[in-house]
């Protein structure tokens, strides 16, 4: 979502009637984001106010993973307050957690307060007491129009280091996260094309999955990345704008 089809709430140019045409011919489309930072019905509104044509139902979120993953857990919870709503069926708590749930940031004062010392402090208490450790994604940064913008994995990678737990991520690139799509999509992942703009996280985790991928040069892509990398996706398109007629040539 974020760099594939805009950045920083503007439309990549072309990327609407892209989606309109994949789906008049006939594409079964699945809108997959780690965005963590705002709920699934919001980030559907914001997308149609784009001229986006999608239904809250074709965008799978981390914090309804989350939701269905931690349900009936009592769970220290990092995440951004917009999301809270998304997370039915979990009890939020400030101490003796199950669970300790690291979210997302965006571009607003308020990862500075989810993010403080004492709540991370928190959070390590609660590991060290025997709470497991559940992400939303474990992205480094994200681009926004500023220009990169560092992502909540930085905080995940630190309550690792620290307290020696491995966190569980339910976002991309996780397998469950690929399938729920997949299921979603009553698709094979043989047949099924991933188009991002991350190299590290979706193109390396779908093909891990057995799908297909596209690169675009867009949003996160830098060229020296794909350059040192050893994942190689099976095409590398300009923008999503070029996937429909790509797809039509038959690739």
């Amino acid at each position: 979502m974020d760099g594939v089809l805009h950045v920083s709430g503007e439309p990549i140019p072309g990327a609407v009637e892209a989606v309109g045409q994949l789906r008049k011919v006939g594409h079964r489309l699945r809108f997959v984001t780690n965005n963590s930072t705002r709920a699934r019905a919001t980030l559907a509104e914001e997308l149609r106010a784009m001229d986006f044509e999608l239904d809250d139902e074709e965008l799978q979120t981390t914090p309804i993973a989350a939701a269905r993953e931690l349900d009936g857990r009592r769970v220290f919870a990092l995440v951004m307050s917009a999301i809270v709503p998304d997370l039915k069926g979990v009890e939020l708590v400030g101490d003796t957690a199950e669970a300790v749930l690291i979210g997302g940031c965006d571009e607003t004062l308020e990862p500075n307060q989810v993010f403080s010392y004492m709540n991370l402090a928190r959070a390590f208490t609660e590991l060290q007491a025997g709470a497991e450790l559940y992400c939303l994604h474990k992205n480094k940064w994200w681009q926004t129009a500023r220009g990169p913008m560092l992502d909540a994995g930085s905080f995940v990678a630190g309550l690792e280091y620290a307290t020696g737990v491995e966190a569980t991520v339910v976002g991309k690139p996780s397998a469950a996260c690929f399938s729920a799509a997949l299921a979603a999509l009553d698709a094979e992942p043989e047949l099924t094309w991933m188009v991002t703009d991350d190299l590290e996280q979706d193109v390396a985790g779908a093909q891990l999955f057995g799908m297909k991928t596209v690169l675009l040069r867009t949003g996160k892509f830098r060229p020296d990345a794909l350059e040192r990398s050893s994942t190689v996706p099976d095409a590398i398109l300009s923008s999503i704008a070029h996937v429909p007629d790509w797809i039509d040539r038959g690739r």
